[in-house]
């Protein structure tokens, strides 16, 4: 399957939905010889709209630091389709240090560093980029507030739009739903599901909350115990 998307020169490219961006095969995953989950078989494909659900400590940041490359695999074996440069990581807001006084903006604008050259400044096109991330994810009337000062739901769309900026193949969300209220839920979920089918990019969502996660994902990776295994979802449905 093939997806026609527009590119910035104006022409189309045409995405391959079922190229895996990221495959697991029988991959043994852990921290240096001490393996936390066995036998995990995953593909990701451009598309994807895929869940991770399972307990706190079961394995899910574990999996994730695989996927983003900051573990090794012990076993088995994980190829990428796609440079680790294409992957967008938004962390849990609580992440960040209250003590800088960052604004929405400026936490926006760090997505674009991995692009800039050793003490060159932020450009007028990243910064133009920035706004219209903000735009995209509904919060450009907030710019230029601080980051601090905003809601749980904004925060996490704020996280968004900065791993928007890296122009991500894969956005890998750790505990995106955790914290927040129920209209905000609604509306990170919306936005998602926006991003996922108008662009074709692969949606990698962690949480605890297995119900939540089967009702907005297509398919949920269970992970329990250090065994993981497939569910199909209600977001599945039509």
């Amino acid at each position: 399957m093939a997806k026609n998307l527009a590119s910035g020169s104006g022409h189309k490219a045409t995405l391959n939905l079922s190229f895996p961006l990221v495959s697991l095969k029988n991959a043994d995953l852990g921290y240096d010889s001490q393996v936390v989950l066995r036998n995990v078989n995953l593909q990701l494909c451009a598309g994807d709209f895929i869940g991770l659900a399972g307990p706190n400590g079961a394995g899910k940041t574990t999996l994730m630091r695989s996927i983003l490359g900051l573990l090794p695999v012990l076993g088995g074996s994980l190829s990428r389709g796609c440079a680790l440069s294409d992957l967008g990581y938004v962390p849990q807001s609580t992440s960040l240090d209250p003590s800088f006084p960052l604004s929405a903006a400026e936490i926006v604008e760090m997505g674009a560093y991995g692009r800039l050259r050793p003490f060159q400044f932020v450009t007028r096109a990243e910064r133009k980029k920035v706004q219209a991330v903000l735009e995209q994810v509904g919060l450009g009337d907030l710019a230029s507030g601080s980051f601090f000062s905003l809601s749980g739901g904004q925060k996490q769309r704020i996280l968004i739009a900065r791993a928007l900026m890296v122009n991500p193949k894969l956005l890998v969300l750790d505990e995106p739903l955790t914290g927040v209220d129920q209209e905000s839920q609604k509306a990170i979920t919306e936005l998602l599901r926006k991003i996922n089918r108008g662009d074709g990019l692969a949606v990698f969502l962690c949480s605890h909350d297995v119900p939540l996660v089967e009702t907005i994902c297509s398919k949920v990776l269970r992970i329990d115990r250090g065994q993981t295994w497939w569910e199909q979802a209600k977001g599945a449905l039509p």
